[in-house]
C-alpha cells in the first residue's frame, strides 16, 4: 500500500474574506454593492482550501475565538479538509474587499485581527511538534501579541520531527525566520523581500541575493514572486524564473496563497521541484482568474499548467 505524503497547514490569523462589487467607491457617502460572496479566508486557510480544490487532502490548524471564530469553522465543515481549532479568547477577524467596476480597481480592507496570548499559542506549537505531516505549511501574518520569532519556533519544531516547513508571511514575522529559521521553502514577494534586505533590488539582483541566504543554510529553496513579471526560484546550485502567465485579471486576491498551494500539493505528488514551481504559477495565475476570494479552479490550474509545459 502506498503511504500518502500528509500536509498541515497554520493559519495563525485566519479571517472571514468578504467581497462585493460597486459601481463606484466615494468617500463619504454610501457605497451600494452587489455580488456578495464570502469564504473562510487568511493565508493557511487558503492554502488548505487550494490543496482540497486540487483534490489533496490536508489537515488546518487555526486559531478561533469569537462568534465569527464558529462561523469560520462552519464554512470549513463541508470542505475536505481536516480541522483543528484552537481557541482563543478574540474573535477572528473579518476582512473586505471591494471591485470598483467602473475603474476595475479592488480596493481591500484588512484587519489586523485578535490579540493572543502564549498560553493560546502554546497549543498550535504543540500540534506541531506531535505532527506526523511530510510538509507544514503556515502561511498570512501573525496576530497581535504573537512574537516576531512564532514562525521561527514553528519551523524549529517542524524540522525536529523531520518534516519540510513552507512559510509564506511578511514584515518582522518575515524578517525574523530570514534571519535565523531552518526551513524548506520560504515565498516572500519581491516588495517584502526588499524590505527585509534593505534596497531596492532589479530581477538580476533578485536570484543572487536570495541564493546567499539559501547558501546560509536559512532555507533549501526561496521562491520570490514578481507580481506580473513571473516569479524566482532558487536553491544552492540554480536560479530558475518563470515569466507570469498570461490570464485575465480579475482578482488578486489569494494568488500567492495558490501559488504555494500548488508548489506544495504538486511536491506531495511526487513530482521534482522545478515542476511544483510551473505548477504553483500556474495555480496563482488561475486564481488571477476569480472574481474576489474565490481563489483557483482546479480545470484552470490544469489547463494553464499544460498549456506552459508545452
Amino acid at each position: 500500500m502506498v503511504s500518502m505524503t500528509k500536509i498541515l497547514c497554520l493559519a495563525l490569523n485566519p479571517a472571514i474574506d468578504i467581497s462585493s462589487d460597486a459601481d463606484a467607491v466615494r468617500h463619504t457617502h454610501k457605497t451600494r454593492t452587489h455580488n456578495q460572496q464570502q469564504f473562510p479566508g487568511g493565508g493557511g486557510v487558503n492554502v488548505a482550501r487550494v490543496i482540497a480544490a486540487l483534490g489533496g487532502t490536508c489537515e488546518l490548524a487555526f486559531l478561533s475565538g469569537g462568534d465569527t471564530g464558529t462561523l469560520l469553522e462552519a464554512m470549513l465543515q463541508p470542505l475536505p479538509i481536516v480541522e483543528r481549532p484552537f481557541p482563543i479568547h478574540d474573535p477572528v477577524r473579518v476582512a473586505f474587499a471591494v471591485h470598483e467596476i467602473s475603474t476595475n480597481l479592488e480596493y481591500r480592507f484588512v484587519p489586523e485581527g485578535p490579540l493572543v496570548t502564549e498560553a493560546e499559542l502554546a497549543p498550535v506549537i504543540e500540534a506541531v511538534c506531535a505532527s506526523d505531516a511530510d510538509y507544514i505549511v503556515a502561511s498570512g501574518s501573525l496576530p497581535r501579541g504573537a512574537p516576531d520569532n512564532t514562525y521561527v519556533r514553528l519551523a524549529d519544531a517542524a524540522k525536529a520531527r523531520g518534516a519540510r516547513f513552507v512559510l509564506d508571511t511578511s514584515g518582522p514575522a518575515l524578517a525574523s525566520a530570514l534571519s535565523s529559521a531552518r526551513m524548506f521553502l520560504v515565498k516572500p514577494s519581491l516588495g517584502e523581500f526588499e524590505a527585509f534586505v534593505g534596497e531596492r533590488l532589479d530581477h538580476d539582483r533578485v536570484g543572487p541575493v536570495a541564493q546567499d541566504y539559501v547558501r546560509r543554510g536559512i532555507a533549501e529553496y526561496i521562491a520570490v514572486t514578481l507580481g506580473a513579471d513571473g516569479a524566482i526560484l532558487v536553491s544552492a546550485e540554480t536560479i530558475i524564473r518563470l515569466p507570469a502567465i498570461q490570464v485575465p485579471v480579475n482578482s488578486a486576491t489569494g494568488a500567492g496563497d495558490s501559488f504555494v498551494a500548488g508548489i506544495v500539493w504538486s511536491l506531495s505528488e511526487g513530482h521534482d521541484i522545478e515542476d511544483a514551481f510551473l505548477f504553483g504559477q500556474a495555480a496563482g495565475a488561475a486564481a488571477v482568474m476569480t472574481p474576489g476570494t474565490e481563489l483557483c479552479r482546479r480545470e484552470d490550474v490544469l489547463r494553464l499548467y499544460a498549456t506552459a509545459k508545452d
